[in-house]
């Protein structure tokens, strides 16, 4: 059997974060009612007339920054004209002469090594409805919520070879993209979809073969999934000596395989044309420096700032770089308590094991930045038990609770005063008589049953080490 080489290429999807639509002042909250957040214009109305959302602009500028493209200073809207059911103007508003950023790259690494991946172009566009197909009713029932809703596409060139790379290339835009807050990414909800185009050639050759298309592949299971079927498909055809057709395909991820839904379309067959009503875009050379200067750090940043400042391990900054809420809760609390450690070890100790527990997300998480570090201080000056902060920790994570009041309120701070120490230890020892007898016989072991004693009688607020040492003054007595 010859062997072949998979050639790839991307057009990624994003749903941005504003809170109202590219042409219009409709909501773009997610799990609406249908159609309770529609207008005249993203619903299609003739005379409807659209006006660019500013916010658009600036997060597709920050995106373009991020991914290193080259900024179009004059761009341009056009209509693409096709007729489905959940499109009501007839015509989606998109860029194909004039987008608003072209010739970028992203570094992607996968167990090959690394690997520049070149962007074509990001442009703006406008997203459909959304079609419900109803197999009981027999019909399909049409939302038009999402008509309206702010997209950038990010259009890679053929760089990819496998699906590895796919997914590395993937993960380093949502990454960006996350950092930069101009979307969620998430493709469970259709934020971030992509659709790849694959087709195969010989190894050595440099002419590429028939692509096809898979639209709308929302996980990187389905992705991963789709590119390795889509090349044994094209593969099997070729070696029995069939052609390659240019089309659309849907991927069924129930089924593993994917069937055809519609010959390739060229970008003549959309008859494209400027749109009339929204004019041109010109960026300034001051939004231009206001979105540079606003452009945060990004994950990379992130991870060395992590590793050099507070001397956290490559595993630890990666954990807490995996979102852009986890790291900046990370970095501004180690600011406040001075300790970049103990601020580690309780978000991927005590934070995570509750989110994973209560299923709670990063950028839900209740207790702030400056309630962390005061109990990471309590805890460092000796002030509250490990045991003790883990219950403050507790109404935190419910309530975001003041840590040094609770402490007070509940009666959690350390006891310090020695009489009730002493109180506590001889209490201990009245009670546990028999334990005291195998200590004092040599089984030493007993120790620490005394001293789990000690701390149960002070409701763990003792300090540990001057339980031990008191008891053992008491036992040599």
């Amino acid at each position: 059997m010859k062997q072949y080489e998979t050639i790839i290429g991307l057009e990624v999807h994003v749903e941005l974060a504003t809170k109202t639509k590219i042409f219009c002042g409709c909501s773009t909250r997610f799990g609406a009612a249908p159609n309770t957040q529609t207008c005249p214009v993203c619903a299609g109305f003739p005379g409807a007339l659209p006006v660019l959302n500013r916010k658009v602009l600036e997060f597709a500028l920050a995106a373009g920054l991020a991914l290193n493209c080259q900024v179009n200073r004059y761009s341009r809207f056009d209509r693409k004209n096709y007729f489905y059911p959940d499109n009501p103007q007839n015509y989606q508003i998109s860029q194909l002469y004039l987008p608003i950023c072209h010739d970028g790259e992203v570094e992607i690494e996968t167990a090959a090594g690394r690997k520049v991946i070149h962007i074509h172009e990001i442009h703006m566009e406008e997203d459909a409805g959304k079609l419900i197909h109803d197999e009981w009713g027999d019909c399909s029932l049409v939302d038009f919520n999402r008509s309206g809703v702010p997209l950038i596409e990010i259009v890679s060139e053929p760089d990819m070879r496998s699906a590895d790379e796919v997914v590395a290339y993937l993960e380093a835009l949502r990454d960006t993209l996350q950092y930069l807050k101009v979307s969620d990414c998430k493709l469970q909800e259709g934020s971030m979809r992509a659709d790849v185009n694959l087709s195969v050639r010989e190894a050595g050759s440099e002419t590429f073969g028939v692509r096809t298309e898979m639209k709308n592949l929302n996980s990187f299971k389905a992705i991963v999934h789709a590119v390795e079927g889509e090349r044994e498909r094209q593969i099997e055809l070729l070696e029995e000596g069939k052609k390659v057709t240019q089309e659309t395909r849907r991927w069924d991820e129930n089924k593993e395989s994917s069937h055809p839904m519609r010959s390739k379309e060229d970008a003549k067959d959309y008859r494209y044309f400027p749109d009339p009503d929204l004019p041109p875009v010109t960026v300034s050379e001051e939004l231009l420096a206001e979105i540079r200067s606003r452009q945060p750090m990004l994950r990379g940043e992130w991870e060395r700032w992590m590793r050099e400042v507070w001397g956290l391990t490559e595993y630890e900054a990666s954990v807490l770089t995996s979102s852009v809420y986890m790291a900046e809760l990370f970095g501004e609390t180690a600011k406040l308590s001075g300790n970049g450690r103990r601020t580690a070890s309780w978000l991927m100790g005590e934070t995570m094991r509750r989110m994973r527990e209560e299923e709670v997300e990063p950028r839900d998480l209740k207790f702030s930045p400056e309630h962390l570090a005061a109990l990471i201080r309590a805890e460092d000056e000796g002030r509250l038990t490990p045991h003790s902060a883990k219950k403050v920790f507790a109404a935190m994570f419910q309530e975001d609770v003041d840590p040094e009041q609770y402490m007070e309120e509940q009666g959690l701070a350390v006891v310090r005063d020695e009489k009730v120490l002493e109180e506590a230890v001889d209490r201990v020892l009245a009670r546990c008589a028999k334990s005291v007898e195998e200590y004092m016989g040599g089984k030493e072991k007993v120790f620490s049953f005394l001293v789990g004693q000690v701390m149960r009688e002070t409701r763990g607020q003792a300090d540990a080490e001057s339980v031990r040492r008191t008891l053992l003054d008491k036992l040599k007595k």
